[in-house]
């Protein structure tokens, strides 16, 4: 049984995700010869602040980008 988890930054929306879901559904099951009851798919969102790139948070990041 595929599990699939998606790890991305909090904000978007239901149907963005539905969509996600459903296509990346899709494309395992296809890839992977499994029906397609079988693909089990976990989004875990994340706060900005959580998740950190070269030494700092996405949140500072993108406030320094605004900023600069």
């Amino acid at each position: 049984m595929p599990f699939i988890q998606i790890n991305m930054l909090e904000g978007r929306s239901a149907d963005k995700k539905e969509r996600l879901i459903r296509e990346v559904t899709d494309v395992v099951a296809e890839v992977l010869e499994a029906p397609e009851e079988n693909v089990r798919i976990m989004i875990q969102e994340m706060k900005a602040e959580h998740w950190g790139i070269a030494g700092e948070s996405v949140k500072k990041r993108s406030q320094l980008k605004v900023e600069g």
